[in-house]
């Protein structure tokens, strides 16, 4: 009778890797008609996602084994399995996704003999970053896809390829969603991919600085006060990273922002803490902020007198510094 209650073997990596190809794989056989067959097809999804983390992690009781993680990364890579599973989140359960967005994280840091496999695998199939960066026009999935964007993004040459990918534009649109989470997840990899790769971030705003400020003026200037707010913010932070200043002195040199190059030299140069970089960039083209200033109006309205006091201070703080030693050489 022992017969009976013998349990199954644990499948091996090459195993589960299949049977999460052949599950997801049925999924796209069933109609809509056929419930209770896409059910039973959903749950078998689910046993096989869980079964990967249970690999990835272990199950509380045996520690994971490195070997098996190290031949799961490769089977996953090696039997295609990374577009399936990206291609079927819509149809998964929440539960399923949020274990699935675990793996990915995992996958993605785990090292086979010195190279990164899915980073690999993403790297030659970069028409995955894009895919998960429009899945923010769909909100069932949209912080889920998120989140594995914001791993991949870690890796340098795939947060590069989104930079310079057209989709990057969409971001001014996704961080302007209706629906609070997405935007706010949206804004969450924006920013990543702003203040992450400061070399890529560089070179891409030199190339393509008047068509990313056309857009990005729009966030300054949005009717939602979060997205203002949150945009000024991270414009100063990349603004300031030592890469971009000669980003910040274009930008802060234009007339036409007015205001705004108020508030953003208020940033720089009320900040206690401003950089060295900063301080001599402010100093060394004091005479033309100065002069930039004192021609300045916000024209004609209530807050014309905390324009002019705020400006007055500006410009005495730039004053100091030019007197400072040594920033001017």
């Amino acid at each position: 009778m022992s017969f009976f209650f013998r349990q199954s073997r644990p499948k091996t990596p090459q195993e589960l890797v299949k049977a999460i190809k052949d599950s997801l794989m049925a999924l796209d056989s069933q109609t809509v008609a056929e419930v209770k067959a896409l059910e039973k097809a959903l749950e078998e999804v689910e046993k096989n996602i869980v079964a990967m983390r249970v690999m990835l992690i272990g199950d509380g009781e045996a520690e994971p084994s490195a070997d098996q993680i190290s031949q799961l990364t490769l089977e996953i890579c090696n039997q295609d399995a990374i577009p399936l599973l990206f291609d079927n989140l819509p149809i998964l359960g929440w539960e399923t996704r949020k274990i699935l967005v675990q793996c990915w994280s995992l996958l993605l840091k785990q090292k086979v003999d010195s190279v990164f496999c899915c980073a690999q695998y993403m790297e030659n199939h970069l028409e995955l970053l894009d895919f998960l960066l429009a899945c923010y026009d769909n909100k069932e999935i949209a912080v889920h896809c998120g989140n594995m964007l914001r791993e991949c993004i870690k890796v340098p040459t795939l947060a590069k390829y989104i930079i310079d990918s057209p989709s990057f534009e969409l971001f001014f649109k996704f961080v302007e969603l209706p629906n609070f989470d997405v935007s706010s997840d949206a804004f969450a990899t924006f920013k990543d991919l702003l203040t992450k790769h400061p070399p890529a971030v560089s070179e891409f705003l030199t190339a393509h600085y008047n068509e990313f400020f056309e857009h990005y003026e729009k966030l300054l200037m949005s009717a939602n006060y979060v997205t203002r707010r949150q945009s000024l913010k991270l414009l100063s932070e990349f603004l300031l990273e030592s890469r971009n200043s000669h980003i910040m002195k274009r930008y802060i040199a234009e007339t036409n922002h007015l205001k705004l190059m108020m508030i953003l030299l208020k940033i720089f140069v009320a900040n206690p803490n401003k950089p060295q970089d900063i301080k001599v960039i402010l100093a060394k083209n004091h005479e033309k902020l100065l002069a930039l200033l004192q021609n300045l109006s916000p024209g004609k309205g209530d807050e014309d007198d905390e324009f002019e006091e705020e400006k007055e201070m500006i410009m005495k703080e730039i004053q100091r510094l030019a007197r400072l030693p040594n920033l001017i050489s």
